[in-house]
């Protein structure tokens, strides 16, 4: 099976990579990639790609995530976020090719009291959130094979994420407001990688991507749930543990939402439901802190090597 990666610099694509190999020839494209490269800005370069390639399946690990600058950048991220997969999902029909596309637990407002199931009511609070809504929407227009998984609080060992940025400003000053107020499951790059692996694994029939009756939208966080705060304070005890901070790196306090204003409206509660998860593939996610523990097990390794 010829699998067409899309998202090459993404803290999610980087573990795919790995994870996917597995199941077939791995193409890996993003902007800056060369002789082939995809901008999702620009759809002829995506049917280029495509043409190149011509994959069995196609996942998507791409997007616009910057969830403030969104608020700004309107036309871009909808580019980005909704036209683009809408056009992934056409090439697909066209290739005879499976769609996988990640999305957001910010296609719900964050209301809610207990566990979001995939079949509840949608409805963003901003931008980022309204332009992953409608890049659903537009796969589901097409008759292909596709899963899109939902995932959230999305950390890794590399990128631009709320782990490295904590242990970054843990070691630079003496304190840090963390917000308490706002409820998710922290889930490891990798851990999304492998159970996307196993579940493609599960659907491959004869050389092609056939998820039959699990064709749709599936939940992937890590089990379990904190707080932004509650996040960040078990970083900081496992990073003393591991040697990653000295005991004088900056204390963490819980403050409100209101006190750390954004441009984005967050959901205050982003915990998402696995049970479809494990009752269709009989996959489990594991808890949010046993997988930051192994996460920061090996940024401690890759450290220490480093050094060395």
């Amino acid at each position: 099976m010829r699998i067409l990666l899309i998202g090459r610099e993404g803290q999610v694509a980087w573990e795919l990579r790995r994870s996917l190999a597995c199941l077939g020839d791995v193409v890996t494209v993003g902007r800056h990639t060369s002789p082939l490269a995809v901008d999702l800005e620009q759809p002829d370069t995506i049917r280029h790609v495509m043409r190149m390639v011509e994959p069995d399946l196609i996942v998507n690990a791409a997007a616009y995530t910057a969830v403030d600058r969104a608020e700004v950048e309107y036309e871009r991220v909808f580019k980005i976020n909704a036209e683009a997969p809408g056009i992934l999902a056409e090439a697909a029909l066209e290739y005879d090719a499976g769609l996988i596309h990640y999305s957001t637990d910010y296609v719900f407002p964050g209301t809610s009291d207990s566990p979001y199931t995939e079949n509840c009511e949608t409805s963003p609070n901003g931008v980022y959130g309204a332009s992953k809504l409608k890049g659903e929407l537009a796969i589901k227009q097409f008759d292909i094979p596709y899963m899109i998984l939902r995932t959230a609080w999305v950390y890794g060992a590399r990128g631009n994420n709320f782990l490295l940025t904590m242990l970054r400003l843990m070691a630079e000053r003496d304190q840090l407001s963390v917000v308490d107020d706002q409820v998710g499951a922290p889930t490891w790059s990798r851990q999304i990688a492998e159970c996307s692996a196993l579940m493609i694994a599960e659907c491959i029939d004869k050389g092609r991507f056939n998820p039959e009756q699990r064709n749709g939208v599936f939940h992937l966080t890590c089990d379990g749930f904190t707080s932004w705060y509650g996040f960040a304070e078990r970083i900081r005890t496992l990073a003393h543990s591991l040697g990653l901070l000295t005991e004088n790196s900056a204390d963490v306090r819980p403050v409100s939402t209101a006190a750390y204003p954004t441009a984005a409206k967050r959901p205050a509660y982003s915990v998402l439901s696995n049970h479809k998860l494990q009752r269709q593939f009989g996959l489990r996610m594991p808890v949010w802190d046993d997988a930051l523990e192994s996460c920061m097990e090996e940024l401690s390794l890759f450290r220490s090597f480093g050094e060395q």
